[in-house]
């Protein structure tokens, strides 16, 4: 298995939660880093920005890169894709990792609010991965890496949140469409989903502590797509892999230690 030592990733949402957990694990290796997300200033509710997930990576070993993009804004994505191309000369790895949320039924549901899950969680991808393959087709393992769920057309899951589950599948879409579109280029293209609730600041503010404690924490993810990142991308592409089932795969017994609560019951996710 190879490493991401010199290898420079793109990760969108990165300055929080699995987004950062997944940029540090790789900084560990040597890795670059480009922090493509929206918090400059620090928020009143949300831990992070860009400039202090830059502080993080730099400590772990890589090199960081913070960039402020909206990935609804296209001309935002196109000149932080270009600077992260100036900097460390080129993109070996784009994670499309920045989403929306909002679990609500139709009539529930703000067509604002339904926007801006489309327009982050599926245009985001598709846009981001239009942006990036240009530049990953010159890369010698080239991967993208969506956190998108199975496409599992059951109704239990579309009925409590039709919204949401469309965003969500739509990031899905794109692994499965792109996955066959660039697989002479051989660019990997597989989506990373968890098997319980991950203790992220959206879980804490949907379910309050005892969602918190009943969660894995974002380094699961992040070791999982560490072992996606670093296979064969000629070899490895057009999966919908979860997290513990990646790393139980590759000889990981003890999943106790991504509790945030051992003694607690787990809290399955969505989609699973």
């Amino acid at each position: 298995m190879s490493n991401l030592k010199g290898k420079t990733l793109f990760i969108t949402g990165a300055s929080r939660g699995i987004g950062l957990a997944i940029a540090k694990r790789a900084a560990r290796d040597g890795a670059n880093i480009a922090i493509a997300a929206k918090t400059v200033d620090p928020h009143p509710k949300l831990e992070g920005t860009i400039h202090t997930a830059a502080a993080e990576i730099r400590a772990a070993g890589g090199e960081a890169l913070p960039l402020t993009v909206d990935v609804r804004e296209e001309d935002q994505v196109r000149a932080a894709i270009a600077k992260t191309v100036e900097t460390f000369g080129g993109i070996d790895v784009l994670v499309n990792n920045a989403s929306a949320i909002q679990l609500t039924g139709t009539l529930s549901t703000d067509m604002r609010r339904y926007d801006l899950m489309h327009q982050i969680n599926t245009r985001g991808t598709f846009l981001c991965s239009k942006l990036a393959v240009p530049h990953l087709k010159k890369a010698v393992n080239p991967h993208v890496l969506n956190l998108s769920p199975p496409l599992n057309m059951e109704t239990r899951w579309f009925s409590p949140h039709v919204a949401y589950t469309m965003a969500k599948f739509g990031m899905s879409m794109c692994v499965l469409g792109m996955a066959e579109e660039f697989a002479d280029d051989g660019i990997a293209f597989n989506a990373l989903w968890p098997r319980t609730a991950i203790a992220t600041a959206a879980v804490s503010m949907l379910g309050g502590d005892a969602m918190v404690r009943a969660s894995r924490k974002p380094e699961i993810m992040a070791d999982a797509a560490y072992l996606i990142l670093t296979k064969p991308s000629r070899g490895f592409t057009g999966n919908f892999c979860i997290d513990d089932e990646v790393l139980t795969a590759a000889g990981v017994i003890d999943l106790d230690q991504y509790a945030v609560d051992p003694s607690a019951q787990l809290a399955p996710d969505f989609f699973i």
